[in-house]
Order: structure tokens, then sequence, then C-alpha cells
């Protein structure tokens, strides 16, 4: 059962990412009046159907990490960041041709100043971007059996990797718990609501200006907000926010990550961060199993996935 778990969220994410690799920066209108309905290829990176980018690149890394380490080791997290960077290891096609400037940035930090690597990501308000939510999903596997508090401090130690502001930690530990109540069998409505209590009482104590960017996520509800109102940028609370709302208009694998992909602009990360959720949301069975096939070096992630979900078996 926590194979094909581990599974519909990865292959979800995966497939969400290479949807969007080729229409990357396209603005919404261009899209409204050319909408993706397809995996293909080419386009913005110039990269054949099924590439996907540096968000499942990340993913893979720190499925990697915990399949040699499942206790942890950010060190080796770390470093598998820079073999990525500087390497090209896990790349679709054995060259990086996209990286976020702020991971980036980060992982150059981490190597050239020898600091512990939770203290690399950026700490500034302008270093929220969508770079540690995007590669956020593993964690809900790995730690779903430590306290809500302990995954709190290790979700936002891996963060904090590439993003160290509350905002981009105080994220993905809103994806990580949503994601764990999918992984449960929950609905949609039910892991939402659950999410938003744990999360509330997880942070009752924080700043308040590191909580307002998420008060239509944990207070409001999205799925009453038309497509005007989601923005679709790099800033981890909009990915965040088009992702949830892709799925809550949506009712299915398919349709949540082509709803997510066209709202433009940050086509690969809206589309992964919302196709993780659908994956686990629908079931791998329920994507497109052209799209799966698509993609590149599918045997080796699958047989990650393996190796992943073995290893942490024991935390079940």
């Amino acid at each position: 059962m926590l194979q094909s778990k581990v599974r519909d969220g990865i292959i979800g994410l995966c497939v969400g990412d290479a949807l969007g690799v080729p229409v990357e920066f396209q603005s919404r209108h261009t899209l409204r009046n050319k909408p993706l309905t397809d995996m293909i290829g080419y386009g913005t990176h110039n990269q054949p159907a099924g590439t996907w980018s540096d968000d499942s690149s990340l993913v893979f890394c720190l499925m990697e990490s915990a399949a040699a380490f499942p206790q942890v080791d950010l060190y080796d997290i770390a470093e598998r960041f820079v073999n990525w960077l500087d390497k090209n290891e896990w790349t679709p096609h054995g060259v990086v041709f996209d990286r976020g400037i702020a991971t980036a940035s980060a992982i150059e930090r981490y190597k050239e100043l020898c600091i512990r690597p939770d203290l690399a990501g950026g700490i500034t308000l302008n270093s929220n971007g969508n770079g540690s939510l995007m590669r956020i999903l593993p964690l809900a596997y790995w730690f779903k059996q430590e306290t809500a508090m302990d995954r709190k401090e290790l979700v936002s130690k891996i963060s904090s990797i590439t993003h160290g502001h509350p905002i981009s930690k105080i994220a993905c530990v809103i994806y990580v718990e949503l994601a764990i109540q999918l992984i449960e069998g929950q609905s949609l409505a039910a892991s939402i609501s659950h999410m938003q209590e744990t999360v509330l009482t997880l942070y009752k104590d924080e700043q308040p200006n590191n909580m307002k960017p998420f008060e239509r996520v944990l207070k409001g509800d999205l799925a009453l907000l038309d497509e005007g109102d989601i923005e679709s940028s790099g800033y981890v609370v909009h990915t965040l926010e088009a992702s949830l709302w892709s799925l809550l208009k949506t009712s299915s694998y398919t349709e949540a990550v082509l709803r997510a992909v066209n709202l433009g602009e940050d086509t690969d990360t809206t589309g992964a961060v919302a196709g993780g959720l659908a994956g686990l949301l629908y079931g791998e069975k329920a994507i497109p199993s052209d799209w799966i096939r698509k993609l590149a070096r599918l045997d080796d992630i699958q047989q990650l996935c393996n190796r992943f979900e073995e290893a942490i078996r024991p935390t079940y």
C-alpha cells in the first residue's frame, strides 16, 4: 500500500513538472488562447517530451538521501544538491537546463563558505521563491510517523538548505501536513481541514507578518475564488495557492494538472506541486499512461521509489 502511495505522489509530481516545462514563462493570456492539453516537447527549454526540471531533480536527491540515511543527514542532502548542480546528477538528460536563482545561490553558499546546511538558504523577504516547496513532498512519507512538532522542525531545516525565511518554511509545512492526510486516504476537504487545524496550532505563536500571507490557505476558502484572484508566479505563496486552487476546482488528476499549468508563468513548479497532491488524491492509475511512459528515466524513477519505500518502511 505504501509503495503505491509513494509512486502516486512522486510520479504525479514528475508528470506535472514535465507538462509544465515546455510552456514555462508563458503568460496566462497566451495559454488561455492556446491551452496545453497534452504532454508536448521542446518549447521554452527546447527539451523532448517527458523532460522534468530541477523540481523533480531535487525531489530525487532528497529521496536518495533518505534511502541512504533514513535518520536524516543534512550534509548528505546538501552534498547531493551540490552534485546535481555541479555534476548533473539526477538530471533527465545529463545536463542542468533550469535552476532557481535562490536555490543555486544557497548551494553555492553552502559549498564555498562551508557552513551548516540549514544556514545556507536565504532569509530575506525577497528569498521566498518556491524552490523548497517544489521538492518537499518526500518528507510527507519520510516523517509521517513523527509528531507534528518534530515534523515541523525537520521540514523547516530541510527547507532552509535553500530557503530559510519563515514564509518558505511555513509553506513547506503546510504542504507536508496536507500530503500526509492524502496519504492516509482522507478526502481533499478533510485533508485541508485537518492541515489547517494542525498548522494553526503549530504556529500559534508565530509572528503575524509571517502568517498573514497564508490567510486564504489556512482560514479562507480557495474554492470560492475566481481564476483572476489566483496568481502563478514563482513566489512560494502564489504556488501553494495556485496548486490547491487547481485541485479544488477539478475532479481528476488530468484536469488538476492541466488547470495548474495553464495558469501560466511558473508552469513547471505549479504543475509539480499540484501534481504531487493530485497523484496522492487520485492515484497513479488516474495519470494518463502515455504521460508516464514519456517521462525521462522512468525506470530509474521507479527503482528509486522502491529504494526509498524500503528504506523508510520502519518509520511506518
